[in-house]
């Protein structure tokens, strides 16, 4: 039997805000000291996966940058996959402008293929102004990630879903979502790893992006409960988890 590898979503599955989840760092270790394959998968896309394992090899859990993958990471192999070579005007932090950087994107305001919204510490009035006028120009829009809110210290603030409704709103063009439950970022995933679905279980604490996301992608699912869903709200989804456990603490690996 093949032995299974895991997708891993990072907040509410691994840490929470600047602190590890009670456990994590035990289960990654056991991951490693059994030698199997996992990838860190993030609808964050404002660091690169440089940061990030800097970020949290600082609190505590030994990541490095390979194992990591960003849906900043998918959205730019979307677009080379489209429109090799291609201009972007881009709203979005290092993450999102290093990842279409490698792929060889240009990242213009004048007449560009797209318009690639992700997420920032300051949405600027003007460059959503710029964002609307280039997609009524005729600008395809394809954003990073669906999540309306994302977590802080502080507490929540509105995300890249949250601002693409607002440049939807202003015309009437929606847009394309690369990042979870998109397929597409988890079969770019899966073959960033190099593994196949059907020996690959994704593991995370959104019902609506983690475990949707696995569930079209064919592969198996862990809703932990470290996050923010709770056990009574699982039973809203038409869709359900193979398996539910309080946190990545609990699992045991074959």
């Amino acid at each position: 039997m093949p032995k299974v590898n895991y997708l891993i979503d990072m907040d509410g599955v691994l840490i929470s805000g600047q602190k590890i989840i009670p456990g994590a760092d035990e289960f990654i270790a056991r991951l490693r000291a059994k030698k199997i394959k996992f990838l860190v998968l993030t609808n964050n896309p404002i660091w690169t996966p440089s940061d990030l394992s800097h970020r949290l090899q600082n609190m505590g859990l030994d990541i490095d940058k390979d194992s990591i993958f960003t849906c900043a990471m998918a959205t730019a192999r979307f677009l080379h996959a489209q429109m090799p070579g291609g201009k972007a005007f881009v709203i979005g932090e290092s993450g999102l402008q290093v990842a279409l950087h490698e792929v060889g994107y240009i990242q213009t305001e004048f007449d560009p293929d797209y318009v690639v919204l992700g997420e920032t510490f300051n949405y600027s009035f003007a460059q959503i102004t710029r964002a609307v006028r280039l997609i009524n120009a005729g600008a395809r829009f394809v954003a990073t990630n669906p999540d309306a809110t994302g977590p802080t210290e502080e507490g929540i603030v509105p995300a890249c879903g949250a601002m693409a409704a607002l440049i939807e709103k202003a015309t009437g063009k929606t847009p394309f979502f690369v990042g979870k439950p998109n397929p597409f970022m988890m079969r770019a995933a899966l073959n960033y790893l190099g593994v196949h679905s059907e020996n690959t279980i994704m593991i995370g604490d959104r019902m609506d992006t983690d475990i949707l996301a696995g569930i079209q992608s064919g592969m198996g699912t862990i809703l932990v409960l470290s996050g923010v869903t709770s056990r009574d709200m699982i039973s809203a989804y038409p869709y359900q988890p193979q398996r539910v456990v309080g946190s990545v603490a609990e699992l045991e690996l074959d």
